[in-house]
């Protein structure tokens, strides 16, 4: 049945005009009965459906919620998001997304949610999400990578969240090192990696990523409102969840390919771009010492490059950096 409906969608989605419902059964080898009970199923769906005679059927409108089918509906990857499972409400996606894959569902699993209970951030902290309001979604990834690598994905997700942003707004989004994005020095996105790995394989990586995109300034929790917002309170407009997801999930494959295909260079130079305060003098503090320092960029371990006043360069993979004006503490 799910396979029917994507093939279904696929085929609307590949025609101009009207396609008949004699075409859709031949090609799907159902009968026309099940065609327009499919049609149905879209249309509770949200799905606005022409059907003319002698003619057939057209998609005019797609419905702004998502679903599988919405989702599904002019997603045209190769690989991300094929085998795609929506939920109304889940603890985790982190969670289901592990269980899929020690079942050895495929690399570019999707896991998308309307609302997390139990949605989950770096070092175990919560993660508020709200149900209809955002993005809660994870993506099951086999990489032929050695697990030192793992972090370059995280590097790389953060570059197509930014981009996305940057793409569909005026808005100008930064990377906040090791996984954050913001805008106008307050958080909208988190990325979640989290890996199953062998001595020197990597089995499997779960990708999480969550962001704020309709909320309101009042439905932001009064204790982090001074470094929390969306994208709809920074943009002041209505995002479609649904053509954000799906935009998401077109450039991540995209990077994704470049990235298998030359390496993390082009991933790194685009971190750069994007990243909060390179070039600019924070504290940073660690179990040693505290001093200023300037950020220079980032290492393909993930690591974070500092130098000191006196210009000496430092590699950080673990500090409490003290952002300065409208910034917190990573």
């Amino acid at each position: 049945m799910e396979s029917t409906r994507k093939e279904l969608i696929q085929l609307l989605n590949n025609v101009e005009g009207h396609i008949s419902g004699q075409e859709l059964s031949g090609q799907l080898g159902i009968s026309r009965t099940a065609v327009w009970k499919h049609m149905n199923e879209l249309k509770k769906d949200g799905y606005e459906i022409e059907a003319v005679q002698r003619k057939g059927y057209k998609i005019l409108s797609s419905p702004d919620k998502i679903s599988e089918n919405t989702l599904r509906w002019g997603l045209d990857t190769k690989w991300i998001g094929h085998e795609l499972h929506h939920y109304d409400q889940v603890e985790s996606t982190q969670e289901i997304v592990h269980q899929l894959a020690k079942q050895g569902k495929p690399h570019g699993t999707v896991v998308i949610a309307d609302e997390q209970v139990k949605g989950k951030g770096r070092m175990s902290r919560n993660w508020d999400s709200p149900k209809g309001k955002g993005i809660w979604m994870s993506v099951l990834l086999r990489p032929n990578l050695p697990p030192v690598q793992a972090p370059q994905i995280t590097l790389l997700a953060a570059t197509v969240l930014a981009r996305m942003i940057a793409e569909r707004s005026a808005l100008a989004p930064q990377i906040k090192w090791p996984n954050d994005l913001l805008i106008n020095h307050k958080k909208v996105s988190g990325i979640l990696t989290e890996m199953q790995a062998e001595q020197d394989t990597i089995q499997y990586i779960v990708l999480g990523m969550g962001m704020n995109v309709n909320q309101e300034d009042r439905e932001i929790p009064a204790d982090i409102k001074y470094k929390a917002s969306s994208l709809k309170i920074e943009s002041r407009q209505h995002w479609n969840i649904q053509q954000t997801v799906q935009h998401i999930l077109r450039l991540f494959e995209e990077t994704y390919e470049r990235f298998e295909a030359h390496g993390f260079s082009s991933i790194k130079k685009d971190w750069e771009h994007f990243g909060y305060k390179i070039g600019e003098e924070v504290t940073i503090s660690t179990m040693k010492k505290t001093w200023q320092a300037t950020l220079v960029g980032i290492e393909p371990d993930g690591a974070l490059r500092a130098k000191s006043k006196d210009g000496e360069e430092e590699k950080l993979y673990s500090a409490e950096i003290h952002w300065g004006e409208g910034g917190y503490h990573a």
